[in-house]
């Protein structure tokens, strides 16, 4: 017990000291049939989004943000880096034009100068940091560029190796312009701004990527980094944390990481299984509540990540696969191809497509079509690391009758279910678990319902918790107790 009161302590005295990431979209507009700036203004704001990034500094785009309160990510395009780089009178009169005359009614924060360089047909890659430099001067010549951040953007490509994420590493031949970008990032206290898609990583690989660890399931199987020890439950965090061992490997480990693009198709060709609009919808869900609400990576526990959504809506110009066109949240037309709650904090009910206003509704069981090994997967994984006390299924308390995988996984996910949102991501358990509205309550067996913390009859016999014997407990201590002294310090001062 003095134990667990020592982790409420320490808990107290950390939450104040953490900060939860920012939750952004991109607003791309490679297609012949979007709305107008304004129209999509307002569709932005009715989804209270505050940061919003653009590929270019569109005049009408820009004026449209006017007095709106969101931030503005604005770019400059790779084929405009040649005459950046080459004269400062060029960034200049750009500045002039597109910039200043709508600075602070529209709230530019940042300026991306050219955007996945290594990636380009062409080889600019040479001309970021030269452009950079004069974007830099330009702002310092006005007063700005203390209120403007500079940045270029980046695929994960621009790593030679990112699994596992300890062995991050930057691609060598990129070294001429990385190692005086990363240096002039420092200098201005700019963020690392990289492109990240477990899609991808998933669709090119899907023997060795499952879909439940590229879309933050918790039916997803821990990948342990054997070099650190550290877990990994989700890709997302993984290709985060190569990008920050990568920057580690350089001495850049104070470099803040920020995604610029990130997000999950929600239509591709035939053999793109995965891009659907509910794997569109369950990362995206998820994405934002791991953003929000737990905040940090294995390497960096505890250190806010601000994101990027890709996209606003399915652009019908761009080239390649069916999927290209297909990672929108919502149709040209303006309505939704899916709802996604942006304050991580919400139910969306991926069935309907809508909110809920009742988030408990029913309960959650395990799917008669689920195989005894797929039960037995998700049940190990709601009583370890989904944190599910699962004491009222073992021997003589009032659920372990009858002794069945089904009966046993059912009040696990249940227990889950209510305990993480009421929603059908929370009774996914990668499809062996299903909702109901039937109460699977019996004899002295109470599954957890709507607004309880636990059924009555489990909460006189559940012991509390040994905090010794658990390995999260533990890793937690791990973690945080050599902060202690400084938290207490600060929370002092």
């Amino acid at each position: 017990m003095a134990r667990l009161a020592f982790v409420a302590l320490l808990f107290s005295l950390l939450v104040g000291q953490c900060f939860a990431g920012k939750v952004g979209i991109c607003y791309g507009r490679n297609a012949d049939d979007l709305p107008a700036p304004d129209k999509v203004v307002q569709l932005i704001q009715q989804q209270s989004v505050k940061y919003v990034r653009i590929y270019d500094t569109n005049i009408d785009v820009i004026k449209a943000f006017a007095n709106t309160g969101v931030e503005l990510m604005v770019g400059v395009p790779n084929a405009d880096l040649l005459p950046f780089a080459q004269y400062q009178s060029n960034v200049d009169t750009w500045l002039k034009n597109s910039i200043l005359p709508y600075y602070p009614a529209t709230m530019i924060t940042y300026i991306t100068v050219g955007a996945e360089v290594t990636e380009s047909p062409v080889n600019v890659s040479a001309l970021v940091v030269p452009a950079m430099r004069n974007v830099h001067t330009g702002l310092k010549k006005v007063g700005l560029h203390k209120k403007i951040t500079i940045s270029s953007t980046h695929s994960l490509g621009i790593l030679s190796r990112s699994f596992p994420p300890s062995a991050g590493a930057f691609n060598s031949s990129y070294a001429y312009f990385l190692k005086p970008m990363l240096e002039f990032l420092v200098e201005n206290q700019a963020p690392f701004m990289v492109d990240l898609y477990p899609y991808y990583a998933y669709q090119n690989s899907p023997s060795n990527v499952s879909l439940n660890y590229a879309l933050f399931s918790p039916q997803s199987q821990d990948v342990i980094d054997p070099n650190t020890g550290l877990v990994y439950t989700n890709m997302f965090d993984a290709q985060v944390d190569s990008i920050f061992f990568a920057l580690m490997a350089l001495n850049f480990k104070t470099l803040k990481i920020m995604v610029t693009e990130t997000g999950w198709p929600n239509k591709g060709a035939v053999k793109e299984t995965g891009a659907t609009p509910d794997n569109a919808q369950t990362y995206n869900t998820n994405l934002v509540r791991h953003v929000v609400n737990d905040s940090g990576t294995p390497a960096k526990p505890g250190e806010e990540i601000d994101v990027y959504i890709f996209s606003l809506f399915n652009e019908n110009r761009k080239p390649g696969i069916e999927s290209e066109r297909n990672w929108g949240l919502f149709f040209p037309d303006q309505s939704s191809i899916y709802s996604l709650d942006w304050t991580g904090r919400g139910n969306v009910d991926i069935t309907t497509g809508g909110n809920i206003t009742n988030a408990n509704v029913g309960w959650c069981v395990a799917s008669s079509n689920a195989s005894e090994a797929d039960l037995q997967n998700g049940l190990n994984w709601a009583c370890g690391p989904g944190n599910v006390d699962c004491s009222a299924i073992q021997p003589s308390q009032p659920c372990y009758q009858p002794d069945t995988l089904a009966s046993h996984a059912s009040y696990a996910f249940n227990s889950y279910y209510q305990q993480n949102g009421a929603n059908d991501v929370a009774c996914d358990f990668g499809g062996t678990g299903m909702r109901t509205t039937k109460d699977p309550s019996y004899d002295t067996c109470v599954y957890m319902a709507a607004g309880s913390k636990m059924s009555t009859t489990n909460s006189s016999t559940s012991p509390v918790p040994d905090a010794s014997s658990s390995p999260q407990m533990n890793r937690f201590f791990s973690l945080l107790l050599p902060m202690l002294p400084i938290v207490i310090a600060a929370r002092i001062l």
